[in-house]
């Protein structure tokens, strides 16, 4: 699910992702939300609801959005649309 400061988007629920997202958000101050094909819809719902809802100073810093291609079933090449939505916070936890 997660690689440094990027949580990965999948099958599992939303509020499971922003719970985990908001522990790293205010421990890192920055996150990056990367989600392909369907889970696309879900990577924004789960950056809205941060900003929204969890943590106050929560700000989109920056949205990209690409086709990647992937290798598919007999060796064709797919095509898959993705997101990566950059968040950050003004206000990381201190670090011991």
């Amino acid at each position: 699910m997660f690689e440094g400061n990027v949580m990965f988007i999948g099958k599992k629920p939303v509020m499971s992702y922003v719970l985990i997202a908001v522990q790293k958000l205010e421990g890192l101050g920055k996150l990056t939300v990367r989600a392909r094909g369907m889970s696309i819809s879900k990577a924004v719902d789960i950056a809205l609801i941060l900003q929204d809802r969890y943590v106050k100073d929560c700000r989109i810093d920056g949205i990209d959005i690409r086709t990647e291609v992937l290798d598919g079933e007999n060796g064709e090449k797919v095509k898959v649309s993705s997101i990566e939505i950059r968040l950050g916070s003004a206000t990381p936890a201190p670090t011991a």
